[in-house]
Protein backbone atom coordinates (compact mmCIF):
# COMPACT_ATOMS: atom_id res chain seq x y z
CA UNK A 1 0.00 0.00 0.00
CA UNK A 2 2.90 2.58 1.01
CA UNK A 3 4.05 2.36 -3.26
CA UNK A 4 0.22 2.93 -3.99
CA UNK A 5 0.01 5.93 -1.57
CA UNK A 6 3.77 7.04 -2.78
CA UNK A 7 2.14 6.89 -6.87
CA UNK A 8 -1.42 8.56 -5.93
CA UNK A 9 0.42 11.54 -4.86
CA UNK A 10 3.06 11.84 -7.32
CA UNK A 11 -0.11 12.05 -9.92
CA UNK A 12 -1.80 14.48 -8.17
CA UNK A 13 1.51 16.72 -8.34
CA UNK A 14 1.49 16.42 -11.63
CA UNK A 15 -1.37 16.67 -12.78
CA UNK A 16 -2.03 20.17 -10.60
CA UNK A 17 1.53 21.42 -12.11
CA UNK A 18 -0.05 20.39 -15.23
CA UNK A 19 -3.21 21.96 -15.12
CA UNK A 20 -1.06 25.38 -14.99
CA UNK A 21 1.41 24.74 -17.40
CA UNK A 22 -1.48 24.19 -19.63
CA UNK A 23 -2.81 28.12 -18.98
CA UNK A 24 0.32 28.84 -20.13
CA UNK A 25 -0.02 27.29 -23.23
CA UNK A 26 -3.67 28.25 -23.85
CA UNK A 27 -2.13 31.95 -24.33
CA UNK A 28 -0.96 30.98 -27.73
CA UNK A 29 -2.32 27.90 -28.84
CA UNK A 30 -5.77 26.67 -29.61
CA UNK A 31 -6.77 23.43 -27.39
CA UNK A 32 -7.20 21.32 -30.17
CA UNK A 33 -3.55 21.89 -30.57
CA UNK A 34 -2.52 21.79 -27.66
CA UNK A 35 -3.36 18.32 -27.54
CA UNK A 36 -1.77 17.40 -30.61
CA UNK A 37 1.42 18.86 -28.96
CA UNK A 38 1.32 17.58 -25.57
CA UNK A 39 0.47 14.04 -26.04
CA UNK A 40 2.59 13.05 -28.95
CA UNK A 41 5.88 14.78 -26.83
CA UNK A 42 5.56 12.64 -23.86
CA UNK A 43 4.59 9.67 -26.09
CA UNK A 44 8.02 9.98 -27.98
CA UNK A 45 10.02 10.92 -24.62
CA UNK A 46 8.45 7.38 -23.66
CA UNK A 47 9.87 6.03 -27.27
CA UNK A 48 13.26 7.03 -26.94
CA UNK A 49 13.35 5.65 -22.85
CA UNK A 50 11.90 2.59 -23.70
CA UNK A 51 15.27 0.30 -24.34
CA UNK A 52 15.88 1.03 -21.20
CA UNK A 53 12.83 1.44 -18.65
CA UNK A 54 11.00 -1.65 -19.98
CA UNK A 55 14.09 -3.95 -19.88
CA UNK A 56 12.60 -7.12 -18.08
CA UNK A 57 9.17 -6.41 -18.70
CA UNK A 58 7.19 -8.94 -20.19
CA UNK A 59 4.55 -8.77 -23.30
CA UNK A 60 1.27 -10.17 -22.75
CA UNK A 61 -0.37 -9.57 -26.21
CA UNK A 62 -3.51 -10.10 -24.42
CA UNK A 63 -3.87 -7.32 -22.80
CA UNK A 64 -2.62 -5.13 -25.80
CA UNK A 65 -6.49 -5.09 -26.64
CA UNK A 66 -7.26 -3.35 -23.49
CA UNK A 67 -4.39 -1.08 -23.38
CA UNK A 68 -5.09 -0.03 -27.21
CA UNK A 69 -9.03 0.41 -26.22
CA UNK A 70 -8.20 2.46 -23.15
CA UNK A 71 -5.90 4.72 -25.31
CA UNK A 72 -8.79 6.02 -27.41
CA UNK A 73 -10.29 7.33 -24.14
CA UNK A 74 -7.20 8.21 -21.79
CA UNK A 75 -5.84 10.71 -22.20
CA UNK A 76 -6.60 11.33 -25.82
CA UNK A 77 -10.34 12.26 -25.21
CA UNK A 78 -9.77 13.36 -21.48
CA UNK A 79 -7.13 15.83 -22.53
CA UNK A 80 -8.88 17.43 -25.67
CA UNK A 81 -12.00 17.72 -23.15
CA UNK A 82 -9.81 19.47 -20.64
CA UNK A 83 -8.42 21.76 -22.76
CA UNK A 84 -11.60 22.87 -24.51
CA UNK A 85 -13.37 23.71 -21.16
CA UNK A 86 -10.34 25.34 -19.69
CA UNK A 87 -10.54 27.22 -22.92
CA UNK A 88 -14.65 27.25 -22.79
CA UNK A 89 -15.37 28.18 -18.90
CA UNK A 90 -12.03 28.71 -17.28
CA UNK A 91 -9.76 26.56 -15.06
CA UNK A 92 -12.33 27.36 -11.93
CA UNK A 93 -15.21 25.51 -13.41
CA UNK A 94 -12.80 23.21 -15.02
CA UNK A 95 -11.30 21.92 -12.22
CA UNK A 96 -14.24 22.14 -10.00
CA UNK A 97 -15.96 19.92 -11.61
CA UNK A 98 -13.37 18.17 -12.71
CA UNK A 99 -13.39 17.01 -8.76
CA UNK A 100 -16.31 14.21 -9.44
CA UNK A 101 -13.49 12.17 -10.64
CA UNK A 102 -12.91 10.47 -7.87
CA UNK A 103 -16.81 9.48 -6.76
CA UNK A 104 -17.04 8.07 -10.68
CA UNK A 105 -13.67 6.23 -9.81
CA UNK A 106 -14.63 4.84 -6.47
CA UNK A 107 -18.35 4.17 -7.55
CA UNK A 108 -17.21 2.40 -10.94
CA UNK A 109 -14.43 0.13 -8.68
CA UNK A 110 -16.97 -0.72 -6.10
CA UNK A 111 -19.62 -1.59 -8.89
CA UNK A 112 -16.86 -3.11 -11.25
CA UNK A 113 -14.15 -4.74 -9.13
CA UNK A 114 -16.16 -5.24 -6.10
CA UNK A 115 -13.87 -3.33 -4.01
CA UNK A 116 -14.89 -2.80 -0.15
CA UNK A 117 -15.50 0.78 0.51
CA UNK A 118 -15.07 1.44 4.46
CA UNK A 119 -17.46 3.98 5.88
CA UNK A 120 -13.93 5.94 6.66
CA UNK A 121 -13.13 6.08 3.14
CA UNK A 122 -16.32 7.10 2.19
CA UNK A 123 -16.30 9.90 4.24
CA UNK A 124 -12.77 11.06 3.46
CA UNK A 125 -13.96 10.67 -0.27
CA UNK A 126 -16.18 13.32 0.35
CA UNK A 127 -14.89 15.66 2.47
CA UNK A 128 -11.49 15.57 0.50
CA UNK A 129 -14.11 16.69 -2.84
CA UNK A 130 -15.68 19.49 -1.12
CA UNK A 131 -12.31 20.87 0.38
CA UNK A 132 -10.99 20.78 -3.43
CA UNK A 133 -13.89 22.38 -4.63
CA UNK A 134 -13.84 25.16 -1.59
CA UNK A 135 -10.31 25.69 -3.38
CA UNK A 136 -11.24 26.00 -6.98
CA UNK A 137 -14.53 28.34 -6.38
CA UNK A 138 -12.65 31.45 -5.74
CA UNK A 139 -15.56 34.20 -6.03
CA UNK A 140 -19.56 33.75 -6.97
CA UNK A 141 -18.88 35.43 -10.94
CA UNK A 142 -16.56 32.71 -11.30
CA UNK A 143 -19.76 30.24 -12.12
CA UNK A 144 -21.48 32.07 -14.21
CA UNK A 145 -21.53 29.82 -17.06
CA UNK A 146 -22.92 26.35 -14.82
CA UNK A 147 -25.99 26.75 -16.84
CA UNK A 148 -24.09 26.03 -20.30
CA UNK A 149 -23.93 23.69 -22.77
CA UNK A 150 -20.11 24.08 -22.42
CA UNK A 151 -20.53 21.91 -18.64
CA UNK A 152 -20.51 18.58 -20.74
CA UNK A 153 -17.15 19.30 -21.24
CA UNK A 154 -15.83 19.21 -17.64
CA UNK A 155 -18.45 16.62 -16.96
CA UNK A 156 -17.65 14.67 -19.47
CA UNK A 157 -13.31 15.19 -18.44
CA UNK A 158 -14.84 13.63 -14.68
CA UNK A 159 -16.49 10.78 -15.83
CA UNK A 160 -13.11 9.71 -18.45
CA UNK A 161 -10.91 10.50 -15.75
CA UNK A 162 -13.35 8.13 -13.02
CA UNK A 163 -13.74 5.67 -15.26
CA UNK A 164 -10.15 4.84 -16.63
CA UNK A 165 -8.36 4.09 -13.28
CA UNK A 166 -10.65 0.71 -12.68
CA UNK A 167 -10.33 -0.05 -16.40
CA UNK A 168 -6.65 0.13 -16.30
CA UNK A 169 -7.11 -2.55 -13.03
CA UNK A 170 -8.85 -4.31 -15.20
CA UNK A 171 -5.74 -4.03 -17.78
CA UNK A 172 -2.85 -4.47 -15.46
CA UNK A 173 -4.78 -7.92 -14.25
CA UNK A 174 -4.41 -9.19 -17.84
CA UNK A 175 -1.18 -7.47 -18.07
CA UNK A 176 0.86 -6.41 -14.91
CA UNK A 177 3.04 -3.72 -16.22
CA UNK A 178 2.11 0.06 -15.49
CA UNK A 179 4.89 0.69 -18.16
CA UNK A 180 3.59 -1.31 -20.73
CA UNK A 181 0.35 0.08 -20.47
CA UNK A 182 0.74 3.77 -20.50
CA UNK A 183 2.98 3.39 -23.53
CA UNK A 184 0.21 1.79 -25.50
CA UNK A 185 -2.34 3.83 -24.16
CA UNK A 186 -0.13 7.20 -24.92
CA UNK A 187 0.41 5.40 -28.34
CA UNK A 188 -3.14 5.06 -29.67
CA UNK A 189 -3.53 8.47 -27.73
CA UNK A 190 -1.17 10.28 -29.84
CA UNK A 191 -2.33 8.58 -33.22
CA UNK A 192 -6.03 10.09 -31.93
CA UNK A 193 -5.33 13.54 -31.42
CA UNK A 194 -3.31 13.90 -34.53
CA UNK A 195 -6.07 12.56 -36.62
CA UNK A 196 -8.34 14.88 -35.55
CA UNK A 197 -5.34 17.46 -35.72
CA UNK A 198 -5.32 16.30 -39.29
CA UNK A 199 -9.08 16.39 -40.02
CA UNK A 200 -9.89 19.82 -38.84
CA UNK A 201 -6.34 21.88 -39.67
CA UNK A 202 -5.38 19.74 -42.74
CA UNK A 203 -1.74 18.78 -41.73
CA UNK A 204 -0.38 16.34 -38.50
CA UNK A 205 2.27 19.19 -37.87
CA UNK A 206 1.00 21.75 -35.12
CA UNK A 207 1.64 25.75 -36.20
CA UNK A 208 2.16 27.42 -32.72
CA UNK A 209 4.46 29.97 -31.56
CA UNK A 210 8.13 28.68 -29.82
CA UNK A 211 6.06 29.18 -26.51
CA UNK A 212 3.06 27.56 -26.73
CA UNK A 213 5.03 24.74 -28.28
CA UNK A 214 7.44 24.64 -25.48
CA UNK A 215 4.52 25.33 -22.47
CA UNK A 216 2.21 22.20 -24.03
CA UNK A 217 5.79 20.25 -24.04
CA UNK A 218 6.14 20.74 -20.50
CA UNK A 219 2.41 19.83 -20.11
CA UNK A 220 2.47 16.83 -22.23
CA UNK A 221 5.24 15.49 -19.80
CA UNK A 222 3.80 16.24 -16.57
CA UNK A 223 0.57 14.77 -17.47
CA UNK A 224 2.03 11.79 -19.12
CA UNK A 225 3.97 11.47 -15.48
CA UNK A 226 0.58 11.61 -14.27
CA UNK A 227 -1.00 9.27 -15.96
CA UNK A 228 2.10 6.60 -15.44
CA UNK A 229 2.49 7.35 -11.71
CA UNK A 230 -1.44 6.91 -11.80
CA UNK A 231 -1.15 3.66 -13.73
CA UNK A 232 1.72 2.48 -10.90
CA UNK A 233 -0.76 3.60 -8.23
CA UNK A 234 -3.53 1.43 -9.63
CA UNK A 235 -1.31 -1.71 -9.96
CA UNK A 236 -0.34 -1.10 -6.54
CA UNK A 237 -3.54 -0.47 -4.29
CA UNK A 238 -7.23 -0.27 -5.03
CA UNK A 239 -8.87 2.44 -6.51
CA UNK A 240 -10.86 3.23 -3.08
CA UNK A 241 -6.98 4.44 -2.11
CA UNK A 242 -5.87 5.52 -4.61
CA UNK A 243 -9.12 7.96 -6.55
CA UNK A 244 -9.08 10.14 -3.31
CA UNK A 245 -5.43 10.64 -3.03
CA UNK A 246 -4.79 11.34 -6.75
CA UNK A 247 -7.68 14.50 -6.06
CA UNK A 248 -5.70 16.67 -4.12
CA UNK A 249 -4.08 17.57 -7.24
CA UNK A 250 -6.14 21.19 -6.97
CA UNK A 251 -4.27 21.94 -3.85
CA UNK A 252 -0.71 21.87 -6.33
CA UNK A 253 -2.72 23.51 -8.84
CA UNK A 254 -3.75 26.91 -6.71
CA UNK A 255 -0.28 26.79 -5.02
CA UNK A 256 1.84 26.86 -8.41
CA UNK A 257 -1.01 29.17 -9.85
CA UNK A 258 -0.08 31.39 -7.24
CA UNK A 259 3.16 31.50 -7.33
CA UNK A 260 3.33 31.16 -11.51
CA UNK A 261 0.39 32.89 -12.74
CA UNK A 262 0.42 35.49 -10.10
CA UNK A 263 -3.38 36.05 -9.80
CA UNK A 264 -4.18 33.32 -6.62
CA UNK A 265 -4.12 34.94 -3.39
CA UNK A 266 -3.92 33.37 -0.48
CA UNK A 267 -7.07 33.52 1.48
CA UNK A 268 -9.01 31.87 4.86
CA UNK A 269 -11.18 30.13 2.40
CA UNK A 270 -8.45 28.60 0.62
CA UNK A 271 -6.27 27.54 3.56
CA UNK A 272 -10.11 26.44 5.20
CA UNK A 273 -10.60 24.37 1.67
CA UNK A 274 -6.65 22.79 1.91
CA UNK A 275 -7.46 21.45 5.75
CA UNK A 276 -10.41 20.09 4.60
CA UNK A 277 -8.39 18.21 1.47
CA UNK A 278 -5.87 16.84 4.16
CA UNK A 279 -8.24 16.14 6.74
CA UNK A 280 -10.41 13.90 4.33
CA UNK A 281 -6.90 12.47 2.92
CA UNK A 282 -6.34 11.16 6.32
CA UNK A 283 -9.53 9.82 6.80
CA UNK A 284 -9.05 7.67 3.46
CA UNK A 285 -5.42 6.42 4.29
CA UNK A 286 -7.12 5.83 8.63
CA UNK A 287 -10.24 3.82 6.57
Amino acid sequence: MTAAIIYAFASAGFLGAGVVLAQLGLRTVEPLSGAAISVPCFTLLFLLLSPLILQGEPIVWRGLPIFIAIGLFFPASLTLLTFASNRALGPVITSTLGNLAPLFAVATAVVLLHEPLHAPQLLGLVVAVAGAAIITVTRPRDLGHWRSWALLLPLCSALIRGVAPPVVKLGLEVWPSALWGCLIGYITSSLVVLTVQRIRKGSFVVEAPRAGLFWFALTGISNGLSALTLFAAVRNGPITLVAPLAAIYPLVTVALSAMVLKHIEITARIVAGAALTVLGVVLVLIG
